[in-house]
């Protein structure tokens, strides 16, 4: 299985941190989890066209997660002349959202397969709303969702993905969650959101304290690093206000010895027996 972060951003993010958007490949199959600001571009930075995409998987419906699902659905139909539909896998409103979506672009796809001769299979959508349980599976990839505590947003998922023995598990955005540490048993690869803030500036920015009750902060993704126990431990969707890297990984060694990485744009993660890092 290989990983790629395609952003590992929080809505503020910068140019080096585009919005939370994570390619796995898995034998055959070629899977985008979310879909935030700029995956299309970080997609084809990979060499990975949108006809290649088997599926999105999507955590929940915060803008953050799904503003770049227009650019990747019909700008990546128009540069690689995908000819089938895109499946989508998502949370309770995925399908009312990209229904929604295929309305608003109505009269830009109806153009786009009379005068640009686009395959108009290409538009289409396959959607799923999702409940916890295996939401996927062909040639031997099997993909699991499970429900992570993202509220007031319920349901929120976390992922699961398995192929030839090696399993690959996404948090999605949570908080601490014992069902997440339950379904990433045994996993090669945890990759986990996380979230914190100094002092001087949760005083200066009130409002953020609100951000931080609806994410996991350094300390207790190490519990959950540590009951679960991976190859390898990845952050991505990285929400800070005023802490840098290097203190997220001191706050997370109060409660976690094992590896550990600090997820950056376009890292790339080869799950084997063991797990190589390969960095932008």
């Amino acid at each position: 299985i290989t990983v790629t972060l395609l952003g590992t951003g929080s809505p503020v993010a910068s140019m080096d941190r585009f919005g939370p958007s994570i390619l796995v490949q898995a034998g055959t199959q070629t899977f985008v989890f979310d879909a935030g600001r700029g995956a299309l571009q970080r997609l084809t930075q990979v060499a990975v066209t949108f006809d290649q995409v088997n599926a999105l998987f999507l955590t929940h419906l915060h803008s953050d997660h799904v503003v770049g699902i227009p650019d990747l659905w019909l700008s990546g139909w128009l540069l690689s002349r995908r000819s089938e539909p895109l499946r989508v896998f998502g949370p309770t409103g995925t399908s009312a959202m990209m229904g929604h979506l295929k309305q608003a672009f109505e009269f830009d796809i109806r153009l786009r397969i009379e005068d640009d001769k686009a395959p108009p299979a290409g538009s289409e959508l396959r959607v799923t709303d999702i409940t916890q349980g295996v939401v996927y599976e062909a040639q031997g990839v099997r993909v699991i969702a499970f429900e992570v505590d993202h509220r007031p947003i319920v349901p929120a998922f976390g992922y699961r993905v398995e192929y030839g023995g090696r399993s690959v598990v996404l948090s999605g955005d949570t908080r601490f969650s014992t069902n997440l540490i339950k379904f990433a048993e045994r996993a090669d690869l945890l990759i986990h959101e996380v979230a914190d803030g100094s002092d001087a500036y949760l005083a200066q920015n009130p409002n953020y304290a609100q951000v931080l009750a609806h994410h996991t902060r350094p300390q207790d993704v190490g519990k959950v690093f540590d009951a679960v126990k991976p190859k390898l431990a990845v952050y991505s969707h990285i929400v800070t206000g005023g802490v840098a890297a290097q203190d997220l990984v001191k706050r997370t060694r109060e409660t976690y010895s094992g590896p550990l990485v600090v997820g950056e744009d376009l890292m790339r993660f080869v799950v084997g027996r063991d797990v190589a890092i390969y960095r932008p």
